[in-house]
């Protein structure tokens, strides 16, 4: 076994079939597997791999249940590999399999890493991606060249052909959220890849949904800012934080409204704590936590022991500010640690106890 070739997954079953057929053609003379791995798909894409696997031995399903994410599944599939050499493309018939060839041979012949880019061309991107998608994959691939200061064009490509030792090195210091897999692995490494890029035309989608959404971004985001603090600060953390900052606005535009309607201050007070207070556990559900997200009624006990954490960690936050205002006078460290001290409890406990 030379290649297994990586297939994330969800509601593509349409394409699976088309997609193997074109593998077939394309990797002619290697010795390859197909390891697809579907988040649970509603659409039954599992079904499908597993009837062709159960016919082909070259082909896998990983079938994920409870679990959610491109990156997480990428990582699964890796990990589950038994070649040298892994590929991962997506289902969805974008991307190019008829350089997977030259990619393999690129790695055959001292690279690390083969990336599929989309910008060493000027059509590369135009036929595939709308005008707004273009723009916004071109920001993100800017900002990822900015974190690696490495000469690559397209750092957060879906499509990409890697030593499998190399993911294996660092898998310990990748998130399993997001979609930019890629640019995590490049990033974590501890000395720089040998790097060749092979230029193909994204396509348009044939058949399903895209994937991307506004959360997308905000994972993206966050393993921005967590690479540029070196890893000191995890993904999940800072959109816990970003949450966090909402609900500062929400708080302030709640407590404004009350005092409006003539509230007293501590009623108002009150109320604008358990707005924010619900607001950012419903925007943690949604973003922070949505491979974990919580649904029926542990939806309402998760957000009883939500409130229930947050207060505790609220009067944390006001015995650790009075506790270093007594050594400083400078006011605002100590508020600025108590927040800290607060926020790191709110994480760490909701993590554990709700999510």
């Amino acid at each position: 076994m030379e290649l297994s070739v990586v297939i994330p997954t969800f509601n593509e079953r349409e394409n699976i079939a088309p997609l193997l057929a074109r593998l077939e053609a394309a990797l002619i003379g290697v010795v390859w597997q197909a390891i697809y791995v579907d988040d649970n798909s509603a659409d039954g894409t599992a079904a499908v791999v597993k009837a062709i696997a159960a016919r082909d031995p070259r082909i896998l399903c990983l079938h994920r249940v409870g679990r959610r994410g491109l990156a997480g599944a990428v990582l699964e599939g890796v990990m589950a590999s038994p070649a040298p050499f892994v590929a991962v493309i997506d289902a969805d018939l974008q991307h190019d399999e008829t350089i997977l060839p030259r990619m393999l041979q690129a790695v055959r012949d001292g690279a690390d890493l083969a990336i599929g880019s989309r910008y060493l061309t000027p059509e590369g991107a135009s036929q595939g991606l709308s005008p707004v998608r273009q723009a916004g994959s071109r920001l993100a691939a800017g900002l990822a060249k900015f974190i690696l200061r490495a000469d690559v064009t397209d750092p957060v490509s879906g499509f990409f052909l890697i030593r499998r030792e190399r993911v294996e090195a660092v898998v310990g210091q990748l998130s399993d959220q997001g979609f930019k897999i890629l640019f995590d692995i490049i990033a974590s490494q501890p000395a720089p890849l040998k790097i060749a890029e092979i230029p193909y035309a994204f396509a348009e989608r044939q058949a399903g949904a895209s994937k991307l959404d506004g959360r997308v971004v905000l994972d993206y985001l966050g393993l921005i800012l967590s690479k540029f603090s070196r890893g000191v600060l995890p993904p999940r953390f800072l959109l816990f934080a970003l949450v966090g900052l909402s609900g500062v606005l929400v708080h302030l535009a709640a407590l404004y409204a009350g005092w409006s309607f003539g509230l007293r201050f501590d009623a108002a007070q009150i109320i604008a704590a358990m707005t924010a207070m619900t607001t950012n556990f419903i925007c943690n559900n949604l973003i922070t936590y949505r491979d974990r997200r919580l649904r029926g009624w542990r939806l309402l006990s998760g957000y009883v022991r939500f409130c229930a954490l947050c207060g505790l960690g609220l009067i944390a936050n006001l015995a650790i500010a009075d506790l270093v205002h007594r050594w400083t006078p400078a006011w605002g460290v100590a508020g600025l640690a108590g927040a800290l001290f607060g926020a790191a409890w709110n994480y760490v406990s909701t993590s554990l106890a709700v999510w």
